[in-house]
Order: C-alpha cells, then sequence, then structure tokens
C-alpha cells in the first residue's frame, strides 16, 4: 500500500503546473526572507503573543532539529530513491533563490548516484518543522492560524511528489511533531508560570499564559482541525 500509493503520487499524479508548484513548496531558500520578515514583524508589532510565538517557536525547532537527527539514525530507513529509481523535480539555480519560480525545473529519474546523496527518510526534517509551525500557528493564533495547516499538509505531499518520502513517513511525522509541539509548548508554559511569578509579576499579572488571549485559556481540543 505505502508503494503503490509512493507510485501514483511520484509517477502518476503529476504535470508541469505541479512538478514547479511542489518542488518551489519544498525549497526553504525561496521562502526564507519572507519567514525571516514575519518573525521581525511579530517581534516588532505583535505584541506579548507575537514576542511569545516567535520565541517559543524558535526554541522549539531548535530543539527539534536534534531530535529529528538521532530518529533518523535509530530508524535508519531508506529513502525511495535509495531502493529504487524515482521520479525527481530539481530547481534551477538562481540568485536570489525565488527567481527560480521563473524557470522551467529539472525532471529526471534517480540513479545510482543518488542514492548516497540523501540521509535515511524517517522523519521528514521538512514535515517536523511545518507541523510545529502549523500547531503553534493554530494554538496562538486560534482564529487563522489553523490556516497553516494546509501548507503542512501541501509540503508533506511535496515530499511524497518530489520522491524524497514515503507516505507513510510524512503520516507519522505529522504525529511525531503535533507531538512535540505540545510537549514543548507545556514545558514553555510551566517555565513561563514560574519564573515570570517570581522575576516578573507584573507582567506575570497581565499574562499569566503564554497562549491565554483576553484571559481565557485555549481550549484543549484546538488542534484537532489540523488532523
Amino acid at each position: 500500500m505505502d508503494q503503490s500509493l509512493f507510485h501514483l503520487i511520484n509517477e502518476e499524479w503529476t504535470n508541469p503546473a505541479l512538478d514547479l508548484f511542489m518542488a518551489a513548496l519544498s525549497n526553504g531558500a525561496i521562502w526564507k526572507p519572507l519567514f525571516i520578515g514575519i518573525a521581525l514583524a511579530a517581534l516588532l508589532f505583535g505584541g506579548f503573543r507575537g514576542r511569545a510565538f516567535i520565541v517559543c517557536l524558535l526554541l522549539s525547532l531548535a530543539l527539534a532539529e536534534p531530535v529529528t537527527a538521532v530518529l533518523k539514525t535509530a530508524f535508519d530507513r531508506h529513502r525511495p530513491k535509495q531502493v529504487e529509481s524515482v521520479r525527481m523535480v530539481q530547481l534551477q539555480r538562481t540568485r536570489p533563490a525565488f527567481l527560480t519560480l521563473f524557470k522551467k525545473p529539472v525532471i529526471r529519474f534517480s540513479d545510482q548516484s543518488d542514492r548516497n546523496r540523501a540521509g535515511p527518510s524517517f522523519p521528514s526534517g521538512h514535515v517536523v518543522t511545518n507541523t510545529i509551525i502549523a500547531a503553534y500557528c493554530t494554538l496562538f493564533y486560534r482564529r487563522r492560524g489553523w490556516l497553516y495547516c494546509f501548507i503542512t499538509a501541501a509540503v508533506g505531499y511535496s515530499r511524497i511528489y518530489l520522491g524524497a518520502h514515503w507516505p507513510s513517513d510524512v503520516i507519522a511525522t505529522l504525529f511525531l511533531g503535533v507531538g512535540e509541539a505540545l510537549l514543548l509548548l507545556a514545558l514553555f508554559e510551566l517555565i513561563w508560570r514560574s519564573a515570570a511569578r517570581k522575576w516578573m509579576p507584573r507582567l506575570f499579572a497581565r499574562h499569566p499564559s503564554l497562549i491565554a488571549l483576553g484571559g481565557r485559556a485555549r481550549p484543549p481540543g484546538a488542534l484537532k482541525r489540523c488532523v
């Protein structure tokens, strides 16, 4: 089932427009300036909630990276291109990176040389990162933050489309990312309530919780929209 679905997404359900879109979606260099701009805007103009969101998110992403590396080594699962020939989409290199969106990507099938160019398949670093972002957007910005879940789903699909991961890698990583986000945010909340009450009592009086809005705590089922 895993291989059958992979081949459908990677080889059958393809077209030139999707080739460019999926490859661009997985290319972090294209979107890095945008994310930096959003982070700076949240820090400067987002008030307490914006600053708490960015600080917690950056700490979570930094902590999740070594966890992903350890799990990759522990599971040591081969990527699709390491066990068979898969369809690959490669963006042309440009400076600045976003200019690649205006150039036709290169389509080719993996060969022996590709098998040693990538690390283990599970978990997916792209999916972990975007799942944590989606979880935090949902928890900190309940009204519209959950919309980032669609971006996370698209990124996960792109990793299969591009031949980088099996469908089961993506699905399992989604649950892993949500679990990491919730555990880390619970830890940050505990630290905030303990440290801020002692060292910043006035600020704590106004903001007793990192994710509360208008004095109301976030409902426990807020992340169900992402599943």
